[in-house]
């Protein structure tokens, strides 16, 4: 097993990271502060291509492995946790659209949403279905040419200020083979969007209820066929959990460079921080379960790309594991700078607010362990997770 960092991987990185510190790290602040939702960053995001990272080539997508995509991500979460996760939150609609989606409609649409010219909400989640998405409720009913559209959505990333909803909906019987993955022009008529919520973190980016009534849709705009949505939706999840699984590592370790350069300047009974032994423990841990975590997650990228069978067990770890530690990371980032990690002149309190949800989004971290425990008990499954 190689663990050199290739060459096409460290030229990403540094792309990454030139962008963030640039375009993401000076004004995070203020977006989160401001709450705003700053659409011209992934305008330019997308002409370095980070908004078509592993949508297809053949559409005009960069087509980069899961693997190489974690190096981005990691990079542009440095300068801001919140944007960066809708830039991969566009990303996995981006790619079910370039990979999934009927020619006609990937012509119209799919050139803009790469550029970041236009964007993409992720549409799963209801308010009576989150984890149990098999459940969920909103129908789209054939009428001749069009599917005709009913039911509501919550929590979703970017409603009301993005351009198309890649939207989960029973087409069928109740379960997971009703379910298909229709586009909708997030103008339609028909569609209403709630209050945008205040929440703890991820500022900069608005998270709305969708409400659809009677909302007509093309038939055209199908993703694959007619039952197949739950399956897009989980083979979509797996890609999220890795890439929120890096979004937090990414923003671990900013607060762990961070709390390093203050635990060398902070001075306390005459000498730095970094003198005192319990720091340096603090430190050594901290480092060593954000290196643990990374390597999880690249290896679960890995395993995602060629195909392992268990694949989704290992994404179900790595986002359990990454998410848990980015928190505690950034936690623990804040507790060494004190009363200063508390005020908003340090980006401490930012992290730690915007990590939290990393343990919740793209299933729990509970529903994570139900992954994994389900898949270790089934026979001979056991020897292939070591």
């Amino acid at each position: 097993m190689n663990f050199e960092v290739t060459e096409q991987q460290q030229a990403f990185a540094d792309s990454a990271k030139a962008f963030a510190d640039d375009q993401m790290r000076p004004y995070a602040a203020k977006w989160d502060a401001e709450s705003i939702f700053d659409k011209n960053v992934y305008r330019q995001a997308g002409e370095l291509g980070f908004m078509g990272l592993y949508t297809p080539e053949s559409v005009g997508g960069l087509e980069v492995s899961r693997l190489d995509t974690s190096f981005v991500v990691e990079e542009l979460a440095k300068g801001c946790t919140t944007t960066a996760a809708f830039i991969t939150i566009h990303n996995m609609a981006t790619c079910m659209i370039g990979k999934y989606g009927k020619s006609q409609l990937v012509e119209q649409i799919i050139d803009e949403l790469i550029a970041g010219q236009k964007l993409a909400s992720y549409c799963l989640t209801e308010p009576g279905s989150g984890s149990d998405a098999a459940s969920l409720r909103t129908r789209a009913e054939r009428d001749g040419d069009h599917y005709v559209l009913n039911g509501s959505k919550a929590f979703i990333s970017g409603a009301g200020d993005t351009d198309y909803l890649v939207v989960m909906a029973r087409t069928g019987e109740a379960g997971p083979k009703g379910v298909s993955a229709i586009v909708v022009d997030a103008h339609a008529e028909g569609i209403e969007y709630g209050k945008k919520e205040e929440k703890m973190g991820w500022n900069a980016q608005p998270t709305r209820t969708i409400s659809f009534t009677d909302v007509r849709v093309p038939v055209g705009n199908l993703l694959a066929e007619e039952g197949q949505g739950f399956k897009l939706a989980m083979e979509g999840l797996d890609g999220g959990r890795l890439n929120i699984a890096t979004c937090s590592i990414g923003t671990a370790q900013e607060a762990l460079d961070t709390a390093v350069a203050y635990a060398k300047e902070r001075e306390q009974f005459g000498k730095p921080l970094a003198a005192f032994q319990n720091m340096q423990f603090k430190l050594a841990d901290m480092v060593t379960e954000l290196v643990a975590a990374r390597q999880m997650v690249r290896m679960a990228a890995y395993y995602l790309d060629t195909g392992h069978a268990e694949a989704g067990a290992y994404c179900a770890m790595a986002k359990r594991f990454a998410t848990d530690v980015g928190f505690k990371v950034c936690n623990e980032a804040l507790q060494i700078h004190g009363g200063y990690g508390y005020i908003r002149e340090y980006p401490l309190e930012r992290m730690v607010r915007d990590t939290r949800v990393h343990q919740i989004l793209e299933g729990t971290n509970e529903v994570m362990r139900m992954i994994i425990g389900r898949r270790l008990l089934i026979e001979g499954v056991s020897e292939v997770l070591k």
